[in-house]
């Protein structure tokens, strides 16, 4: 497998350890090394599925990835952020919460004209 590439088995089992307390927010929450895992797995393999550089994915402390093709980015902030926490990203990566919905709450920045068009790539692992 390429440097970088995502194991889609292994994505899929990371988001399973993490799927009740997504479903459910009062279960015990998952440790810190298995929402990493999946949060990492699932930015990358969105990464994977959409490459190109125009728009920033964060989801801090975890990971940060470019994806959607167009114009590449080199220095200061990007033009076109995503940027969310942990649960609100495994909730869309997952397909439990929607893209507008979690930018209407709040839990979900997206600047720039194309940072929406990660919506199109949602979602990565359905739950």
């Amino acid at each position: 497998m390429a440097r970088g590439a995502v194991n889609p088995a292994e994505v899929r089992a990371a988001v399973a350890v993490v799927g009740e307390w997504l479903r459910d927010e009062s279960v015990e929450k998952p440790g810190r090394a298995e929402i990493a895992a999946a949060v990492r797995g699932t930015a990358r393999a969105l990464a994977g599925d959409a490459p190109g550089h125009s728009v920033e994915v964060r989801v801090p402390p975890f990971v940060a990835v470019q994806c959607i093709e167009g114009p590449r980015h080199t220095r200061g902030t990007p033009p076109n952020v995503v940027e969310t926490d942990a649960r609100t990203w495994l909730l869309l990566a997952t397909g439990l919460l929607g893209f507008e919905a979690a930018v209407e709450s709040g839990a979900l920045s997206a600047s720039g004209n194309r940072a929406g068009e990660v919506a199109r790539w949602l979602p990565i692992v359905p739950l």
